[in-house]
């Protein structure tokens, strides 16, 4: 099988310049823009002007001399006085301009057009492509009136000082509800003054951010994190983590200073950068993790309340010890559905009053935080009594003890002790029968806070990762090797603990960096206060993280760092026997942390749901973009904010099943840290690909970005993913790529200027390019059609079956340009151009036919083939093969001259050394739902053409409608010729072509 012979001369093109002696010449452009979204760079994140009106950019050029030099000789050139005008159509109209006068002045030499008259509060719009200028006086310079300077155009434009005011007062608050819209209507006298967002850097995005940041984790969970990992491995997973988010805020940081950052946050950010698909995807998951982390930190706060502030207030109790966990479950439940209301009220009230909560709480997180580091410096000369009994290396739980001794004194008699009990069948004798280890072993006390200076680092700078169930034990206490029996009385490990499930465990508590963007439209200055307050506060954040991860290693024994809950220190929080001046100030820090973080989350989650609603980019979630009644006039996100609240309590009801640890599950981490990190990926991925795309509109003010350190963001958020959990990791990818299939089949007709396009057309230019380097060869040789169509008076398709031949002989591959001739002058058939364009691409979309349409107006039929044949394509992408009807009764044509366009066709064709495709009686071509059972192909196989007919029906036999039939190839045989060995000779040509074909040869 081969390729069709051609041969292609090289071209080249001379272009050369002639200096002449020229006046100075002065260009003016000028662009009035009545609509935005006109001005390049700026459509994706600036306001919308005037909705109302269309839009017009004109380009002038006018000959500009000096009044003294008016009378010397002008050249040929600087007399020349171009005028150009254009407009834009308005892509919400389906009208088309029709042609009408069009005059030209010879003696200015000049184009002037109006494409149509702007439609403005009852103007009517014209329907002419080209103003008729013909009614402005002789003489007159009517270019002027195309700048849109002058006064007769200033009820229909805006003046420049206007406009830029307009521009400067623009407030980035989101406007979706439809009274917002009607607002604009009301007169000046009417409406009411609009509160403009006020909140700045401290109050809107670092003070968010910080509390956000400082959850449930740093007063929980890190001690027991450094003492199960130890300081250098605990010490590398927060500087891993902290990188992450600090590479993450930088990336975030580029994005929000390139223009204006509406409400929306991230999700703004992702989907105008990546597109509407991986915007939603990833804006939904990130706004699941935001919700579910605020039942996280509720849960955290209740936890916190019901077992360190008042063990008394639980409702639910049981004295059995295997029914305790779940009366403590219900409590959480009762408590955490009053918290979430009570918090939600709060939300519902408005901003304001969530930023007066905020700062008392960060008060109280700020002074815990203080107090930590006072504690430790205190430990150094006066570390705080907190005595820890142990039994041979092996850690006793003091919640029952009374005494840390296998005997007491009372009445000066030795009495055995209440640890006796527990380890012997006997409690009140001597002889009775104990545990082996028990008794080969001695009861000690050590020291839970030795102090900075005791040199406790050395020990507690290595990992001691134990399986669930096994006993916490110092290693360089002394101990019987015996076995013994488990004791409840030990202090055990309640999970499994391994570096990875560290990771996932602490992630969490460095991803608050989002809660400064996600409030972006309540910031008086978003793109100055979302990268100082976010980076300020993950610095602070880090700081404190870091510092207490060497401060915990260095202060506190191994064996409470890895109580989780405290049980070798009567129950106490382990941070807070080592803060100063009272472990209570750690208590209720930690406690109003929890609800701050859980506040925070509750106000920002609301509000990036209300921003995917306003998208209209799912539609089921369009009602979460409206607000309730008319009396929040600054769109506060009331039914966005009840969904949240769903959501939470529903978090909170089945969250604590998990018996050993009721809240903070280990298995509830992974998949919150799953949502975060894959929101930080695709914002450092958004920020990389715009970086390297280069794109005019990338211009943001932050300048500390660079594309490496975006990658490098994206490589660890990605690496985490896995880490963390890889099943968890996939779990997550399957959601985030179900929401963005769901968005791409509902049809997401958002045009945003997102990198994704951007990245595309960079692909499509590397490939055209790689094509250029050399001509396909014969394997990857296929027809690439240019399929001719002919259209009638009313520009429909004569033949539209050569769309369905077209369809069935590519089956989706390749090039495919259908191409069509409009006879008459382009500015006066312009219009009907574009219908028939839109005409011929539904037709093509009714037959599937994938490709390109190309229009072309000429004066002549045959000129304007001519040129489809020449120019259509692009670099390699070129048409190798025409596809043409045979001319239906061109003898009873009216015009004599019919025939010629046919034969001209061919010639051009041939001349361009193309394959012709002539399909005759192409109407009784079957359509692409007939499917035959059977049949045949028959190729009549005369001339020697490369294989082109042998190619042609195994192409068609790729397509449903050909697959069960078979082919058949005639010859003919000269009478000189032995038609036997004609036939061999073509079964075997055929079989090194791999075709199955029946050979007949016609003698």
């Amino acid at each position: 099988m081969h390729p069709p012979e051609t041969t292609t001369k090289m071209a080249s093109v001379r272009f050369m310049v002639t200096p002449t002696k020229t006046k100075m010449a002065s260009v003016r452009f000028m662009v009035t823009p009545t609509k935005i979204d006109d001005i390049p760079g700026l459509s994706d994140t600036s306001p919308d002007l005037s909705s109302r009106s269309s839009s017009r950019v004109r380009f002038s050029s006018r000959e500009s001399v000096p009044e003294t030099s008016r009378s010397e000789p002008m050249s040929e050139m600087s007399g020349a006085t171009t005028s150009l005008a254009t407009v834009a159509l308005d892509p919400a109209s389906d009208r088309t301009s029709n042609p009408q006068d069009v005059t030209e002045d010879p003696s200015q030499n000049s184009i002037t057009g109006e494409h149509s008259q702007l439609l403005d509060d009852g103007h009517k719009k014209a329907r002419n492509a080209y103003l008729n200028n013909s009614n402005y006086e002789e003489g007159d310079e009517y270019f002027d009136k195309n700048l849109a300077l002058f006064e007769e155009e200033m009820d229909t434009r805006p003046k420049v000082s206007s406009l830029l005011n307009r521009m400067a007062n623009y407030t980035n608050l989101t406007q979706g509800a439809k009274e917002h819209e009607e607002a604009e209507n009301i007169t000046e006298g009417k409406k009411k003054p609009t509160k403009t967002p006020q909140m700045g850097t401290f109050m809107g995005a670092y003070l968010p951010c910080l509390q956000n940041i400082f959850g449930v984790i740093l007063f929980l969970r890190l001690t027991w994190v450094v003492g199960t990992a130890g300081v250098l491995q605990a010490f590398a997973i927060v500087l891993i983590c902290c990188c992450c988010t600090m590479l993450t805020a930088i990336s975030m940081s580029a994005i929000a200073t390139n223009g204006v950052v509406p409400a929306g946050g991230s999700y703004f950010m992702i989907s105008r950068a990546l597109g509407p698909e991986f915007g939603g995807a990833v804006g939904l998951c990130f706004y699941l993790g935001t919700t579910f982390a605020a039942a996280m930190y509720i849960l955290g706060a209740i936890e916190i309340f019901l077992v360190y502030i008042v063990p008394r207030a639980a409702i639910f109790r049981s004295d059995d010890a295997l029914k305790e966990s779940a009366a403590m479950l219900n409590n959480m439940r009762v408590y955490g559905t009053a918290f979430l209301v009570l918090m939600v009220l709060v939300v519902f009230i408005g901003v304001r009053y969530v930023n007066k909560f905020a700062s008392l709480f960060l008060a109280c997180v700020i002074v815990s935080i203080l107090a930590i580091y006072a504690g430790a410096i205190k430990s150094s000369f006066a570390p705080p009594h907190f005595p820890v009994c142990m039994l041979g290396n092996r850690t006793l739980s003091s919640r029952h003890i009374d005494i840390c001794s296998k005997t007491k004194e009372i009445n000066n008699m030795t009495v055995p002790s209440k640890l006796w009990g527990f380890f012997c069948n006997s409690s009140q004798f001597f002889n009775a029968t104990c545990d082996e280890y028990f008794i080969h072993n001695n009861v000690t006390s050590i020291q839970g806070i030795p102090g900075l200076a005791s040199g406790v680092i050395t020990e507690n700078l290595w990992s001691n990762y134990l399986p669930k169930g096994e006993i916490i034990e110092k290693p360089s206490a002394k101990s019987s090797d015996v076995l013994g029996i488990l004791n409840h009385e030990y202090v055990l490990v309640d999970i499994t603990t391994s570096f990875t499930l560290l990771v996932g465990i602490f992630f969490p508590s460095v991803t608050g960096i989002m809660a400064g963007s996600n409030r972006s439209g309540d910031l008086k200055d978003a793109q100055k206060s979302i990268p100082i307050g976010t980076i300020l506060a993950i610095l602070t954040t880090s700081f404190v993280y870091l510092s207490n991860v060497v401060l915990f290693g260095a202060c506190i024994e191994g064996v409470v760092l890895r109580d989780k809950f405290g049980d070798a220190v009567k129950g106490n929080l382990v941070v807070g026997t080592l803060s100063w001046p009272s472990p209570w100030v750690i208590v209720i820090g930690s406690f109003f942390s929890t609800c701050g973080a859980g506040l925070q989350s509750l106000t920002g989650a609301p509000r990036l749901l209300q921003a995917i609603a306003k998208d209209n980019i799912i539609p089921f979630l369009r009602v979460f973009g409206r607000v309730f009644g008319h009396s929040k006039a600054n769109g506060e996100p009331t039914w966005a904010l009840l969904l949240t609240a769903a959501i939470a309590e529903l978090g909170i009801l089945i969250a604590s099943l998990d018996l050993v640890a009721p809240i903070l599950w280990p298995q509830f981490f992974p998949i919150l840290s799953m949502f975060f990190l894959m929101c930080y990926l695709f914002v450092n991925l958004a920020c990389a690909l715009q970086t390297l795309l280069r794109t005019p509109n990338w211009r943001p003010r932050f300048r500390y970005y660079h594309w490496a350190l975006s990658f490098m963001g994206m490589s660890i958020c990605l690496a985490l993913m896995f880490i963390s959990s890889w099943y968890y990791a996939i779990v997550a990818m399957v959601i985030a790529g179900m929401i963005y299939k769901y968005i791409e089949y509902q049809g997401a007709e958002k045009e945003w200027g997102d990198g994704i396009r951007g990245l595309s057309l960079s692909a499509a230019r590397f490939a055209l390019l790689r094509l250029e380097e050399g001509p396909p060869h014969t394997k990857n040789w296929r027809p690439q059609l240019l399929v001719l169509l002919k259209l009638d008076e009313d520009l429909h398709v004569k033949h539209p079956r050569l769309l369905t031949f077209a369809s069935q002989l590519k089956a989706g591959k390749g090039l495919t340009i259908v191409g069509s001739v409009i006879v008459g002058n382009f500015l006066e058939n312009y219009g009907e151009a574009l219908a028939a364009e839109q005409t011929i691409k539904h037709l093509m979309e009714a037959e599937k036919v994938k490709g390109f349409c190309q229009l072309v107006v000429a004066a002549k039929l045959r000129e304007g083939i001519s040129h489809l044949i020449q120019s259509c394509g692009l670099g390699g992408m070129k048409h190798n093969t025409v596809v043409m009807g045979w001319p239906n009764g061109w003898r009873q044509s009216e015009d004599a001259r019919a025939w010629k366009t046919f034969i001209g066709t061919v010639r051009v064709t041939t001349a361009a050394h193309l394959a012709l495709l002539v399909a005759k009686n192409i109407s009784f071509f079957p359509s692409n739902v007939e499917q035959f059972s059977e049949g045949n192909i028959d190729v009549w196989w005369i001339v020697h053409d490369g294989g082109m007919l042998m190619l042609l029906p195994f192409l068609l036999k790729q397509h449903k409608v050909w697959r069960k039939c078979s082919i058949r190839i005639f010859t003919v045989a000269q009478l000189e010729d032995n038609s036997i060995q004609m036939k061999k000779d073509l079964a075997t040509f055929l079989y090194h072509l791999r075709i199955e074909a029946e050979v007949e040869v016609v003698e």
